[in-house]
Order: C-alpha cells, then structure tokens, then sequence
C-alpha cells in the first residue's frame, strides 16, 4: 500500500507545482493564495497545505519546474541540430523562443514581485542563481562551445540576456516577427566570436 500512496503523494504535488505556474502566469504574485492553486489544481485546501504550508514553498517548486521543464525542452530539440557552426542560428533561435511562453511570464511575475518582498527574494535569488548557471552550461552544450576561449563565455551570457529581454518585448504583444529577425542577426554576430563551434558531443 505504501508505494500507491507515495505515488499519490508526488502526483499531488506536481499538479499543484503546475498549478502555481500557470496561476502566477495568469494573476501575478498578489493575485494567488495556497488555496487559489489548490482550487486550479483540483486539491484539497488542506492536502495542499500539506505539500506546501506557505506560499513561498510553492514558489520554490515552481521555479524548479521552470527551470528543468525549460532545459528538457532544450535538450529534446537538441537532436535536430545540424552539426558545426551551422547550428548557431538554430540553438539561438531555441534559446529566444524559451523565453517567449508561458514559463518565462511566470518568471517574470516573481522576478517583479521579489523586488519589494524581502520574504520572496530569499527563496528566489539562490533558485534562480542554480537554474541561470545550469542554462547557461546548456547553452554552452547546445553551441558546442569551450567557455575557456576568450570572450565566449560573455557572448553566451550576452545570447541567454539577450532572450530574455525578448521575452520581456513579448509580455504585452506579440513579438515574434521582430524576434526572427533579432535571430538571424545576432546568429551573425555571434558566428565569429564562438571560434570553438562544433557538435555538441563532438
């Protein structure tokens, strides 16, 4: 009995880590509650409390689940990538429209939040530090690039800031087509300072 309980257990608690993305995507930090995401999550206000007594331990999980959902992403549409530097403009590509969904506008209402509450930016920050570092090491990954050759691990954090300033473009309006463009741009730009392109694995 105990294994299906367990598995009850973590079902539980990924539909409500789910459940406070997409509410903090939809009403903001100000606009959510424990209860709230227990509601859209279909759970009891107590099982909810359960998992998570306070909002913020909600918070953790969710960015979490930004964080590995966004890099399995990544790494799923990896095995389409042609080889060499070829692959420049379509990893650039992956990495701008990473920040243009649903996830990014999750990360962006907390971001916003955590800048006047002292309580959610202790649980932020240190997150948001492990997801950024293990972005950027997947970026690196995708490009096939040695951080060591000078200048390349600037231009790969310039490439990861660079979309999420994008993303932040998009929250109020669709963006796509100027982002496009931005793409094969920056694919330029970056094609001669990353001398070390070359396929991922290789």
């Amino acid at each position: 009995m105990r294994e299906p309980r367990q598995e009850r257990s973590r079902t539980t608690r990924r539909r409500l880590v789910e459940a406070a993305v997409e509410c903090i995507a939809e009403r903001g930090w100000n606009g959510i509650t424990v209860a709230v995401i227990a509601e859209r999550a279909g759970v009891s206000r107590g099982a909810a409390q359960h998992h998570f007594p306070a909002r913020e331990d909600l918070v953790a999980a969710a960015v979490e689940l930004v964080g590995e959902t966004q890099l399995i992403e990544l790494r799923t549409r990896s095995a389409d990538l042609p080889p060499g530097s070829s692959r420049i403009e379509p990893v650039v590509d992956m990495l701008f429209n990473l920040y243009a969904g649903p996830m990014f506008r999750a990360a962006l209402h907390l971001w916003v939040a955590a800048s006047t509450d002292d309580a959610l930016r202790s649980v932020l920050v240190p997150l948001e530090a492990r997801v950024g570092r293990e972005a950027h090491r997947v970026a690196l990954e995708l490009l096939g690039v040695d951080e060591s050759h000078p200048g390349v691990r600037e231009m790969v954090q310039a490439t990861l800031d660079l979309a999420r300033g994008l993303g932040l473009a998009n929250l109020l309006t669709d963006d796509t087509r100027r982002r496009q463009q931005i793409v094969r741009q920056w694919a330029q730009v970056l094609a001669p300072a990353l001398p070390q392109a070359a396929p991922a694995g290789s």
